[in-house]
């Protein structure tokens, strides 16, 4: 067997989640950054086998902001099928850009997504056996920060 032919990972859309955010708890700064709990107030999801509606509260962003404005964030969130499943979700990302853009962002504006970087590794959790698939699964998340919610582009990893 040669290492040299491995194969080349391929991107499968799960979902687009469409989240709506509520108003940040500020904590300050700590030793390693500012902190700010995001809380998740609503949103629907959907995708090719998946598709209901976000729970609010039980689903929140912990985020680290750096003093360059590069956040960091703890995302976890509870996702109920149409057919009344839950799924448990937990991201570590990062949204970093230029200075500018940055700012704006932190100021609540609109920005193209096109013009920041924000990533997440992304594991997701499930009861029954026809959601195994996801519990096995490797994710990446491409996100999108409006001025009142937030996007989700979740893949599978394959």
């Amino acid at each position: 067997m040669s290492s040299d032919h491995l194969p080349e990972p391929r991107l499968t859309l799960v979902y687009r989640l469409e989240a709506t955010l509520g108003l940040p708890l500020d904590l300050g700064e700590r030793p390693h950054g500012h902190r700010r709990i995001v809380p998740l107030t609503g949103g629907t999801f959907t995708g090719p086998e998946l598709r209901g509606k976000l729970l609010p509260g039980a689903s929140a962003d912990w985020q680290t902001v750096l003093p360059d404005g590069t956040a960091l964030g703890d995302i976890r969130y509870t996702l109920q099928t149409d057919g009344g499943d839950l799924l448990y979700v937990q991201s570590r990302s990062v949204r970093h850009g230029s200075a500018e853009v940055l700012a704006r962002l932190g100021r609540g504006e609109d920005v193209d997504p096109s013009e920041y970087t924000f990533r997440t590794a992304t594991n997701i959790e499930a009861a029954g056996p026809q959601f195994d698939w996801l519990n096995k699964g490797i994710f990446i998340s491409v996100g999108g920060r409006q001025a009142d919610g937030v996007i989700y582009d979740t893949y599978l990893v394959a």
